[in-house]
């Protein structure tokens, strides 16, 4: 599914929070410091996010 930017932007931000507060990430991190927001672009990028997107 295509997203947005904005729904990108949106997406990315909630994974990133939930990376923070200790959720499991779904890929192979090798350096322990990456920042949350990297891998959450990375998950997205892959179609990794459990995250759906309802539009009207």
């Amino acid at each position: 599914m295509e997203y947005t930017k904005y729904e990108r932007a949106r997406i990315v931000g909630a994974r990133a929070l939930q990376i923070q507060l200790g959720a499991p990430v779904f890929i192979k991190v090798s350096d322990p410091f990456t920042r949350a927001i990297d891998i959450a672009k990375i998950e997205l990028e892959n179609d990794l996010i459990p995250i759906t997107v309802k539009r009207k």
